[in-house]
């Protein structure tokens, strides 16, 4: 397959999905709340939508300071990784420069629960236990499903670089950023469908359309944007495009939805509601993880691909 017909079969995917979208949407059913409860309940003028894109200020304010926190400092890591792909840096990076690289870049995202939510202990705050899920999560996702890219789709890393079960270490701390990136835009999307329909059959369709969607969009644009580096290497990109796109997108099935839910309660001042503890971060990260490696196999096994771990090399 040339390139243009993998455009236009890129084009093609994507578009369905996004008119799919569009067309839950118009069924939908919106959810409203009343300004004043004491007027008139048919006075539309007294009525407005629910629609949320972050965390309520009032009461989830940990989750929403920790989402714009995310939100901000993603564009700088990104403008630092175009920079390195574009005027090829990499070809000036040993091992140490990009543990050095990728360390330095994960760091803002592990030092900001030392910043924010100073009056509770460390391990309740909401910034500390999201990092904690993102960690074991991203830790994983590289020393377990990289292999089945590896199998499956006959992907390689070639670059220079100090090795965990034959994954370049640096990458367990670049999935740390590029991951907390994708589950905050992934909170925004999923919070919008939640706050702006009324429940029901047609609201969990679209719920679960857009995370269908938005994990192969991830999976899609993260290929597609690292397709100029020479290190990462498949010996079928168009079916890594097309194929991988969605096998790579299993991931993001479970963990979009999983985060979403994560901790929602962390400043609920009700009775009988808690934040979650530090034990049931690490279960949840833990059965997301495990929920992930089964839909891999399961798909790996239907394909009747050999799963290889480690590296004769090594």
């Amino acid at each position: 397959m040339n390139d243009t017909s993998i455009e236009i079969q890129m084009t093609a995917i994507l578009m369905s999905m996004f008119a799919g979208i569009l067309a839950l949407v118009q069924i939908q059913t919106p959810s409203i709340h009343d300004n004043n409860s004491n007027d008139n309940n048919n006075d539309i003028h007294n009525k407005k939508s629910r629609m949320r894109l972050l965390p309520c200020p009032i009461t989830q304010p940990s989750k929403r300071t920790y989402e714009i926190y995310a939100l901000h400092y993603t564009p700088i890591w990104i403008a630092v990784f175009a920079v390195v792909v574009l005027f090829e840096v990499y070809e000036k990076l040993d091992a140490w420069g990009y543990d050095v690289l990728c360390v330095s870049l994960a760091l803002p995202f592990l030092c900001h629960p030392f910043t924010t939510s100073l009056d509770r202990p460390i391990i309740e705050r909401y910034s500390f236990k999201a990092n904690v899920w993102l960690l074991i999560y991203s830790f994983i996702g590289n020393y377990w499903y990289t292999h089945y890219f590896y199998s499956v789709l006959k992907a390689k890393y070639t670059m220079p670089a100090h090795r965990l079960n034959d994954v370049p270490i640096a990458l367990y701390f670049a999935t740390h950023f590029y991951f907390s990136t994708y589950h905050v835009f992934s909170n925004v999307l999923l919070r919008w469908v939640d706050s702006s329909y009324e429940k029901g059959v047609r609201k969990t369709l679209l719920f679960w359309a857009v995370v269908i969607c938005f994990s192969y969009f991830t999976a899609f644009m993260e290929t597609l944007t690292i397709s100029s580096y020479p290190y990462y290497f498949f010996e079928d990109r168009n079916m890594a495009y097309t194929v991988g796109s969605a096998f790579y997108g299993i991931y993001f099935l479970v963990s979009f939805p999983a985060f979403y839910y994560f901790d929602n309660d962390v400043d609920s001042k009700e009775g009988g509601k808690r934040g979650m503890t530090l034990y049931e971060t690490v279960v949840s990260s833990c059965g997301a993880g495990m929920m992930i490696l089964c839909l891999l196999d399961f798909v790996r096994l239907y394909l009747g691909v050999q799963l290889v771990i480690g590296s004769n090399d090594e």
